[in-house]
């Protein structure tokens, strides 16, 4: 697979088949990935918290914020819920800012779950406080991200903008995810000659 069958592979997935388990090794192997991508300084402060197990992903779902644009779809039903987790960590004690860095391991773990016939959703929006203490996470580790892994149980379809140039992603009546993203010319910039 090229690169940018890769990539446009990589969608945000909110459905899975939640009776596949993503398995500790295959976790294993994508955090792997991510530990050689850029880090500034070359001060390597993230961490990663697995969650694998049925009874962790019931203490990670419920502080989880799903799909923003889809105000009437709660988040996955059960049967449909991530089989994993990966939740992204600043270690507070090698950096004060950690900027791209987790952005960077993100994608790069979401491209070896495609990789291997996964998928997965990078979620920013979630209940920082109530995780950290169910999960007994460290104060020394700021949560930057929760990505939900595993196999998909959904079609997510990329278009162009309709008319009016709305990019809000969309579920048509059979469940399609429609995310409309912006042409190639609306999106680069030249200098002035």
């Amino acid at each position: 697979m090229t690169l940018r069958e890769l990539v446009l592979r990589n969608r945000s997935y909110r459905r899975f088949r939640e009776d596949i388990p993503v398995e500790y090794e295959t976790l294993q192997e994508l955090v792997d990935l991510a530990r050689y991508t850029a880090s500034a300084g070359n001060k390597q402060p993230l961490k990663y918290l697995l969650s694998y197990h049925r009874r962790w992903n019931e203490i990670v779902f419920p502080c989880l914020a799903w799909a923003g644009y889809l105000t009437d779809w709660p988040g996955p039903a059960e049967g449909e819920r991530p089989g994993a987790y990966i939740l992204v960590l600043g270690d507070t004690t090698l950096a004060c800012e950690f900027g791209y860095e987790a952005g960077i391991a993100a994608q790069t773990i979401l491209l070896g779950a495609v990789e291997r016939g996964l998928g997965g959703c990078i979620i920013g929006g979630f209940d920082r406080a109530t995780l950290r203490a169910r999960l007994e996470i460290p104060s020394r580790y700021e949560i930057l991200l929760v990505l939900a892994l595993g196999v998909p149980a959904e079609t997510v379809v990329l278009e162009e903008p309709g008319p009016d140039g709305d990019i809000r992603y969309w579920r048509d009546e059979a469940g399609v995810h429609h995310v409309p993203k912006r042409r190639l010319s609306e999106i680069i910039l030249v200098p002035p000659a």
